[in-house]
């Protein structure tokens, strides 16, 4: 079919069904229409055809008829296209293979940096997707993302090598067999010291024209995060211990501001003046860490357990409290 159109889903819009995926793409398109195009095989997966309900994978390419509304340009992708990646610079080669934490054969896991995105956008040329080329070692073929984090949220950050262990580590992630810790510094100390917040969230037009995730019951996805406080700096500000069960973009911090009236220090975005403490010893960068994650192991053997050292702005802060840098701390009970 000539003029068809090819998207290659972005790991944001993973594990959404796909008629919700394609009613946010293209607004005017219908239910009934889209059924016809999935009937009729007009829309397809990965070359199959599909059903409305079914769940996305990152990196799948869907199939569009040339009559359907044209996306924006940003996300068009022809999978058969080979495009020309730039070569990692000398200094970035060695910056991501200094954030490895891990690697055998199968995966690899990296520190991730603070400030550093996962995958580019407009005006975000440097980022860890346009450096896998130097995590090849001694195995062809880049590795994979097989999950992201926020920009300014260092920690593990899991990279499959191969597409078979890319297919096995995303079940394990859509699946919610990871589990995921992240260490975080709130102003404020949330009451009660231990629970579960349960948040729908939704995306929003932010002032300045940028998205942001806000509170929705009626029109939002489900976000459920459990927290606990390790320890607090009296009622100034506490570290939090937190395990998200579901993966929505900003869901810690919007859970953390607006869930529990304590945001994380440093993010601005959602607590505003709010998230910011005096103190020589505190850094105004965002205090969210993902601190260690346990999944199986893509090869079937075993659990795969990491852990990730704060970044230097976050060990000077938990130095200024006096708060343990090399806590072992799991407050929630094993499923």
């Amino acid at each position: 079919m000539s003029g068809v159109i090819t998207i290659v889903v972005k790991i944001d819009d993973a594990d959404q069904r796909l008629d919700r995926w394609l009613k946010r793409k293209f607004p005017a398109l219908g239910q009934g229409r889209i059924e016809k195009l999935l009937r009729t095989g007009q829309i397809r997966v990965d070359g199959k055809r599909a059903k409305s309900s079914q769940r996305l994978e990152p990196e799948q390419a869907i199939r569009l008829p040339p009559n359907i509304d044209m996306p924006p340009p940003d996300e068009l992708a022809a999978p058969s296209v080979q495009r020309e990646r730039p070569k990692v610079s000398k200094a970035d080669a060695a910056m991501i293979r200094a954030c490895v934490l891990y690697k055998d054969d199968d995966v690899i896991v990296l520190n991730k940096p603070p400030g550093l995105a996962v995958q580019g956008g407009t005006g975000t040329e440097r980022h860890i997707d346009g450096m896998l080329d130097a995590l090849e070692f001694d195995q062809e073929g880049r590795p994979k993302l097989v999950h992201r984090l926020d920009r300014d949220t260092s920690g593990v950050l899991v990279l499959a090598r191969g597409a078979k262990n890319a297919q096995r580590l995303g079940d394990s992630f859509r699946h919610r067999n990871a589990r995921k810790l992240y260490w975080a510094l709130v102003a404020g100390v949330p009451k009660p010291a231990q629970g579960k917040i349960d948040m729908a969230l939704a995306k929003e037009a932010g002032p300045t024209g940028h998205e942001r995730m806000a509170g929705d019951e009626e029109d939002g996805k489900r976000a459920v995060s459990l927290y606990a406080t390790a320890e607090v700096a009296g009622d100034r500000a506490a570290w939090l211990v937190l395990w998200p069960r579901t993966g929505r973009t900003h869901q810690l911090r919007v859970h953390c501001a607006d869930g529990l009236g304590t945001p994380i220090v440093g993010d601005g975005k959602y607590g505003g003046a709010a998230a910011r403490i005096a103190g020589d010893g505190i850094s105004g960068k965002l205090h969210l860490h993902a601190r260690s994650i346990e999944l199986p192991h893509p090869s079937g053997n075993g659990m795969l357990k990491v852990k990730a050292p704060l970044p230097e702005h976050m060990r000077k802060t938990w130095e200024f409290f006096g708060f343990d840098v090399d806590a072992r701390i799991d407050p929630f009970p094993r499923d």
